[in-house]
């Protein structure tokens, strides 16, 4: 995928002129919705209703949360394409979403690129490697250096076929040059109590699936995903001091329709902005394992391209094919 293509297109439009003449009324004038393509309780939800409440404050309007889960995306997606291009209907979704989907299906419901505008990029989600206690390697160096002495010593679990937490582990698997088996399941809340249990050697999860266990001495840390250590964790290393550049957290964004005006799409990305910035949000989010940011537009259209690239090239060496 291309993002910047259309993305940099979309986000260039909200620098130009005023749309005064689309608008009769003031946006906003009436509920907004944030369609979330999951479940509720996973973390896009979560930061969905984390930013509903303190968005209906700030707009004085009712902000609903819409869980629309199935198919890859493709119920969400169908939503946004049939609700109309005003900014009253918006995805709250992780990047990855938008950029295994081509990867992994045949005929994606969506084109990321074609179907969306980038509207704020609300933070980035690490995930840290995790090891069973019986795994004899307490540190990063340790384990490569096992694994290279043993290229069947280790397995690892992940959410499932194509997930960000494969994906993760491919690319380490390749920066690294070693092997490491890899045993999928139906979500994390299935890999990594196979973790704990001793099912699986290791694992990638968010902070809150694991430190539970850490501190029960049930698991222990390795790395972290991120360009840089966490506050969680500091005495944890990022991958990206073994392998200059990797960064595989993830984005947490919010999108709308392609063809939205630039007025609700300046003014959501403007209120988010702040909002992630508001102390008890901070918490809120970072407990919820998601590092904040609130970059605009622009900003988003080029996370989401870089991870993109990221996300494909791991694809390809996990041997991903369209089903």
């Amino acid at each position: 995928m291309n993002f910047p293509t259309s993305f940099k297109l979309a986000a260039a439009c909200l620098a130009m002129a005023a749309s005064g003449p689309l608008h009769a009324q003031a946006y906003p004038s009436k509920p907004i919705k944030l369609v979330v393509p999951y479940s509720p309780g996973g973390l896009p939800d979560t930061v969905a209703r984390v930013l509903s409440l303190r968005l209906q404050t700030a707009l004085g309007q009712p902000v609903v949360v819409d869980n629309k889960p199935g198919a890859g995306g493709a119920v969400a997606a169908a939503a946004i394409a049939q609700a109309p291009a005003d900014g009253y209907t918006l995805l709250v979704s992780d990047g990855p979403l938008l950029a295994i989907a081509p990867i992994t299906m045949r005929k994606p419901a969506f084109n990321a690129e074609k179907d969306f505008a980038p509207v704020s990029l609300v933070g980035t989600a690490p995930l840290f490697l995790a090891a069973n206690p019986r795994v004899k390697a307490n540190t990063l160096d340790e384990l490569v250096a096992q694994a290279k002495a043993n290229p069947a010593a280790f397995n690892y679990g992940s959410s499932g076929i194509g997930s960000i937490h494969q994906l993760t582990a491919e690319a380490m698997i390749a920066g690294l040059g070693i092997r490491v088996m890899h045993v999928p399941f139906r979500g994390s809340a299935n890999s990594v109590p196979a973790m704990v249990g001793g099912d699986v050697d290791l694992v990638f999860a968010s902070p809150p699936s694991l430190m539970g266990f850490v501190k029960a001495g049930k698991a222990k840390l390795l790395a972290i995903n991120a360009p840089k250590r966490s506050a969680l964790a500091p005495d944890v290393p990022a991958l990206a001091e073994k392998l200059p550049g990797f960064d595989f957290a993830f984005t947490v964004a919010v999108l709308a329709k392609v063809g939205t005006p630039p007025d609700p799409i300046n003014r959501i990305s403007a209120e988010i902005a702040k909002i992630v910035k508001q102390p008890d949000v901070v918490e809120q989010l970072q407990k919820a394992g998601v590092d904040p940011s609130g970059d605009g537009p622009e900003q988003l259209a080029k996370a989401l391209h870089a991870e993109s690239l990221r996300i494909t090239a791991a694809a390809k060496h996990a041997n991903l094919k369209p089903e």
